[in-house]
């Protein structure tokens, strides 16, 4: 799911640079057919639907997951955590609240799952995968409203031409922040994984 993100983020870049290109020059709309410009801003209008399509189907699975890998982490550091695996849900859904509380459960699920030194060696742990996710997903997030909001507003050809600009580079961002999330998913799943099959857990 998290692919399919960045492929609709990636046809919302292809048909926004569409729109960029016809308002580009001195001419803009003026000189352009009226079929290819009704044709150019359905493929918009499309891409955009299918980008709130799979970002909502995305966030469902994602918070699914994010819920299971908090209960399988909660055995492998049960210490780590002061709320229960509840929490892994409905964070996501107190506003202001949701750009700091899934974060910080992300953090004490990413410490828990972190193996556990040999004899002698000092224990620790990097947190970067998870700071450059969610760094990267509230940048994006709240780019996208700002952006989404300004091409709303937008009448002269000017303002949608920028506009529209800044909604690519909104898109660009957030498949950056899908990479970095695609990461974030396949390293924690694997510490687990790992963690759990040594002692005191499982069988080395």
């Amino acid at each position: 799911m998290l692919t399919a993100v960045a492929l609709s983020d990636l046809f919302a870049v292809y048909a926004g640079v569409r729109i960029h290109a016809m308002t580009d020059g001195d001419g803009g709309f003026a000189f352009i057919p009226q079929l290819e410009l009704d044709d150019a801003d359905a493929l918009y209008g499309t891409a955009g639907q299918f980008q709130g399509i799979t970002f909502l189907v995305c966030g469902i699975v994602f918070i699914i997951w994010f819920h299971s890998v908090r209960r399988v982490a909660g055995v492998l550091g049960p210490d780590r955590f002061r709320t229960g695996p509840g929490w892994a849900i409905g964070s996501w859904f107190i506003p202001l609240a949701n750009f700091w509380l899934p974060y910080r459960i992300a953090v004490s699920m990413w410490g828990a799952s972190t193996r556990l030194p040999a004899d002698g060696e000092p224990y620790k742990v990097s947190f970067w995968p998870v700071n450059l996710w969610w760094g990267l997903f509230v940048t994006a997030t709240l780019f996208n409203r700002y952006v989404a909001q300004r091409y709303e507003n937008a009448e002269t050809l000017g303002e949608i031409r920028n506009a529209v600009l800044q909604v690519m580079l909104a898109d660009t961002l957030d498949i950056a922040a899908v990479a970095a999330a695609l990461y974030f998913v396949i390293r924690l799943t694997t510490m687990q994984r790992r963690k759990a099959s040594e002692p005191p857990f499982g069988t080395a």
